[in-house]
């Protein structure tokens, strides 16, 4: 659904309850052109982005000690 910016703003409480219980996307327009894109809001989107990446590295080898290479910079 695509509505000018002016009648989102006269209407923006009713269309977030439209958008949060049909999950129907709406398309702020600005003299016609796209701005804004309205989705609902998962309860993935809420969670933290902290530690999201945990447990999905698997270390397969030392990866701490010096490998067998000597890099002139250590000289």
């Amino acid at each position: 659904m695509k509505i000018a910016a002016g009648v989102f703003k006269a209407q923006c409480l009713e269309l977030m309850d439209r958008v949060n219980v049909t999950h129907e996307e709406i398309i702020v327009t600005k003299r016609g052109k796209p701005v804004v894109k309205i989705l609902p809001a998962s309860e993935k989107a809420a969670q933290s982005l902290f530690g999201y990446m945990k447990n999905s590295v698997t270390e397969v080898s030392d990866i701490v000690s010096p490998i067998d290479v000597e890099w002139d910079a250590l000289q």
